[in-house]
């Protein structure tokens, strides 16, 4: 089921969901989060595959929401493109989840923003080398949005996603591995075939168990996962409709300069 924004290639039991657009550095777009929602789908519903990898194709694993398509509407409606964009992208966060099998994330390249949100949603994570992982939300007047309050805190603790927050560094693979935001460190070279034969492993295992005790560490530690993505969606509406940051941000960014902040 290859799509113009998502490749599906399926091996025997695994299947690899690639993010298709090298374009934009793999942004999400309208158009990806619905391609990747039919793909999500047909993963959780077929019970012939039992693992699942998700990764970008090129340089990038995914840059983030696609904000070239927010410079038409900053004058007029400058929350329309969140508005649109949010409901596909949590339906994506919740998917990969609820899905009753392993979720492995092999980033190859940059992921910042919504893009590190679908790392930390996979349940196992391996990086290449080059890898780079950025919040990105609050360095464009944004608040986060994917669950990543929930998610990342969990992984990397509530300093340093606070730390991430407040000064958006952009990390690179070897603190991601020390702060806990991934598992493994990979060749860049390597990344698919040691992602590839982790998730034939997996998938040689009780992937029905795996995915049981994935529902039980769900209903645990992320019972509030539903009520998070709607709250972190009226956080990100709020900031693009009521605050002079987000417009600022937004603009610095697509001119490619260091934004200037009042606070309003």
């Amino acid at each position: 089921m290859n799509t113009q924004n998502i490749l599906f290639e399926r091996t025997e039991s695994v299947v690899v969901v690639k993010f298709n657009r090298p374009q934009t550095f793999n942004a999400f777009s309208l158009a990806l989060g619905q391609d990747l929602i039919e793909a999500l789908e047909t993963c959780y519903y077929d019970d012939d595959i039992r693992v699942v990898i998700l990764t970008g194709v090129g340089k990038a694993f995914c840059s983030g929401g696609d904000i070239s398509v927010f410079k038409t509407s900053l004058d007029n409606d400058p929350s329309r493109p969140i508005r649109e964009l949010i409901v596909p992208f949590n339906k994506c966060i919740a998917l990969i989840r609820r899905m009753p099998k392993p979720v492995v994330g092999a980033v190859n390249g940059v992921a910042s923003g919504a893009g590190m949100s679908f790392v930390a949603a996979c349940d196992y994570r391996v990086a290449a080398s080059s890898a780079k992982f950025k919040q990105a939300y609050t360095g464009v007047g944004l608040s986060g949005d994917g669950a990543w309050m929930l998610l990342v805190p969990m992984l990397i603790g509530f300093a340093r996603a606070m730390e991430m927050i407040l000064f958006d560094p952009l990390i690179d693979a070897k603190k991601a591995l020390e702060w806990g935001l991934v598992n493994e460190i990979i060749e860049e070279d390597k990344l698919m075939d040691a992602s590839l034969a982790i998730a034939r492993k997996l998938a040689s295992g009780a992937t029905k168990a795996y995915g049981l005790a994935k529902s039980n560490l769900n209903h645990a530690m992320m019972g509030i996962l539903d009520s998070q993505l709607q709250f972190e969606a009226e956080g990100m509406v709020k900031a693009s409709m009521t605050t002079k940051d987000y417009l600022e941000g937004i603009r610095a960014f697509l001119e490619r300069r260091k934004p200037e902040y009042t606070g309003r």
